[in-house]
């Protein structure tokens, strides 16, 4: 716990930098371009066929008798968009993450070891491609599990366990290989990864209680006015890409400390 606490210290001091929230800047443009062109192009017709949907097969009687069970009445007219937003909400979780992995992850790396590892060897375990791989096969096993916990929304108890533990094992998967990337080696990773399997997947659930906040804002909002999806898509994405920074250096200064760590304990 005193390296998750020391990394937790360091990576909160690291964040208000200057270029640390530059580096937020261009994961967040890149997100809003993807998504604000999505939305623009298929909101509607994404919107139209879930209300044919619930039409057809009895949704709208389904989900109003939950409601009311739950004395959420005043929903029903919302179902649609909701549902729409709990659909879209795990794609840009997973997207804002690639951008991160690919463009900040290794400045990131940089930033951290110049500051407290100048002298820790880079032994380049890893690579682009390898990145892209690894976040490419959490997105999907993300996507799946997210789409099979969504019956848990109506119990937002347990919604919110359910995404703090699914971010915490995506975040885990991700940040733990592009953190390794560029100084431990393939053994090294490896046997990284699996000494501290429990503490990074700490890192990553209690960083996923965080990453709940910007859905919970965004279906909230839906609840005020459908005017506002777009908006409040974008304000999500901004809050997912600034709490995936501060993520990415937590898990950058446990995983450089933890190699520091081994290394030591090799030449020892």
């Amino acid at each position: 716990m005193n390296m998750i606490a020391r990394a937790w210290s360091r990576a909160l001091r690291s964040q208000f930098s200057g270029r640390i929230l530059l580096l937020s800047l261009l994961p967040l443009a890149l997100s809003v371009v993807l998504w604000g062109g999505l939305l623009w192009m298929y909101l509607q017709p994404l919107l139209d066929w879930l209300h044919a949907l619930f039409a057809d097969y009895g949704g709208f009687a389904a989900s109003g008798s939950i409601l009311s069970m739950l004395g959420l009445t005043m929903l029903k007219a919302m179902v649609v968009p909701i549902a729409a937003m709990l659909l879209l909400l795990p794609l840009m979780i997973v997207t804002s993450l690639l951008f991160m992995g690919v463009v900040a992850m290794p400045a990131i790396a940089r930033h951290v070891a110049r500051r407290q590892y100048p002298n820790l060897e880079a032994r380049q375990g890893g690579s682009l491609l390898g990145s892209l791989g690894v976040n490419l096969f959490a997105m999907v096993v993300f996507i799946v599990l997210w789409l099979v916990s969504l019956p848990l929304y109506a119990v937002p108890p347990l919604a919110l366990a359910a995404h703090a533990l699914l971010w915490g094992w995506l975040t885990a998967r991700v940040m733990g290989y592009d953190a390794l990337a560029a100084h431990a080696s393939v053994e090294e990773r490896h046997e990284l990864l699996r000494r501290h399997r429990g503490q990074l997947l700490a890192i990553g659930t209690l960083s996923g209680l965080a990453g709940a906040l910007p859905g919970i804002a965004w279906i909230g909002g839906a609840v005020l006015s459908v005017v506002l999806f777009p908006l409040l898509a974008m304000l999500a994405i901004w809050l997912y890409i600034v709490i995936f920074l501060f993520t990415g250096l937590w898990f950058q200064y446990f995983c450089l400390e933890a190699l520091a760590a081994l290394r030591a304990e090799s030449a020892g």
